[in-house]
């Protein structure tokens, strides 16, 4: 039976890596992820796990541990968080291309420089395309849902490939909500066990990690990969219907707020949906049809659902908060208008680089969005792209 309780994201993520119970996890500590491997070891130390912790020295040494369990064929996870994800570039493309379906816990925070401990996306958005599914969290119970299903997504035969499970730093990951957790029993047996068919230690069927990629097999290699990205996006759908029918909290790769008869949207990815949310109810008691479309999944990318829930609107505001420094605004941007434009979507859009660094975003930033694209729905030009909540010079 599901029980009630007051956790921040942190704790949420971490109660739902000791329902799964892996074989192994390797961490480093770094702000504002160091709460989840700090629990898990306390979890280790009362005997609720029996998992293998491995303390490490430096997050590069975290994955490519994990990696290494994972290759020898065990379930193996791990967490981190800005310049500790950043260390992990390297070993991040080595366990995708390896096929290894680690799930990692990434508690998004600004990257260095300078120094900034509060959260944006430049993190994980910075190695978006390194062969990792993502799927990001508007608050702390779908940090602890997205855990619970990502060993199921990320070990399908038809995938096996490495996800990360984002939240928001400080803003979901300390803060502390209600929150519905399974018992034990329930959550341990969904995600079920890991039973690889390929693995170091299995004497029957030799296997190699890591080999030379010569010129001939090289490409190959990359479109398997794509192609299981691109299958992905089914199993995500399919594991997350398994779990709404067990718990009745459903999700896709995006959610659609109020969008059925929407002329004005904002998409947007985390934390920030929930603030987005209670603008549109206040915008929609004033008569203005705004929407929302959160995106969950970023990776795999689901431009067909994103252009479908957009296709009747005039206006869209596309919300990044990370900066590509492109001269054309932020990598969700980008991806959104190449889908929109790949379905000859009319909507006018337009791309705000928004919460660097931890900037707030309030609803009331919302408000003066949805105003901009009532401007824009009426034929006023509009930049590409614009900051929201910045000093200007």
């Amino acid at each position: 039976m599901s029980r009630r309780d007051r956790l921040s994201g942190n704790e949420a993520v971490a109660n739902a890596i000791r329902q799964i119970n892996p074989d192994v996890i390797a961490a480093f500590p770094i702000t504002p992820s160091t709460e989840i491997p700090q629990y898990v070891s306390l979890f280790k130390a009362e005997g609720k796990i029996d998992t293998e912790f491995v303390t490490v020295e430096s997050e590069h040494s975290a994955i490519s541990a994990t990696a290494g369990a994972e290759a020898a064929g065990v379930r193996a996870m791990t967490a981190t968080s800005s310049a500790g994800f950043a260390l992990m570039h390297e070993m991040l493309y080595v366990v995708a291309s390896d096929r290894l379906p680690v799930v990692m816990a990434v508690v998004n925070r600004a990257l260095t420089g300078p120094i900034n401990i509060n959260n944006d996306h430049s993190d994980s958005m910075g190695s978006r395309d390194c062969g990792w599914m993502q799927l990001y969290s508007e608050n702390a119970q779908e940090a602890y849902d997205n855990m619970l299903m990502a060993h199921r997504i990320a070990e399908d035969p038809e995938v096996l490939l490495p996800i990360m499970i984002c939240q928001d730093g400080f803003i979901t990951s300390h803060a502390v909500e209600n929150i519905v957790l399974e018992d034990d029993e329930t959550a341990k047996a969904f995600v079920g066990e890991y039973k690889p068919e390929h693995f170091l230690l299995n004497p029957g069927k030799p296997v190699a990690y890591g080999p030379y990629g010569v010129s001939p097999y090289y490409m190959e290699l990359k479109r398997t990969q794509t192609e299981a990205m691109n299958h992905a996006a089914a199993v995500i759908q399919k594991v997350s219907k398994a779990y709404g029918d067990l718990t009745g909290r459903y999700y896709d790769l995006i959610e659609r707020y109020r969008m059925d008869d929407a002329e004005l949207a904002c998409v947007c990815i985390g934390s920030s949906a929930g603030t987005g949310k209670a603008a549109v109810d206040v915008l929609r008691e004033q008569g203005i049809k705004a929407g929302l479309v959160k995106i969950r999944a970023f990776r795999p990318f689901p431009g067909d659902e994103i252009a479908d829930a957009l296709k009747h609107v005039e206006a869209v505001a596309i919300m990044d908060k990370t900066d590509s420094f492109s001269g054309n605004g932020g990598p969700l941007g980008a991806e959104v208008r190449s889908a929109l434009y790949q379905h000859k979507c009319k909507a006018e859009t337009i791309n705000y680089v928004y919460g660097l660094g931890g900037r707030d975003v309030r609803v009331e930033d919302f408000y003066q969005i949805f105003r901009q694209l009532e401007d824009i729905a009426d034929g006023e030009e509009a930049p590409a792209w614009r900051y929201i909540g910045v000093r200007e010079r």
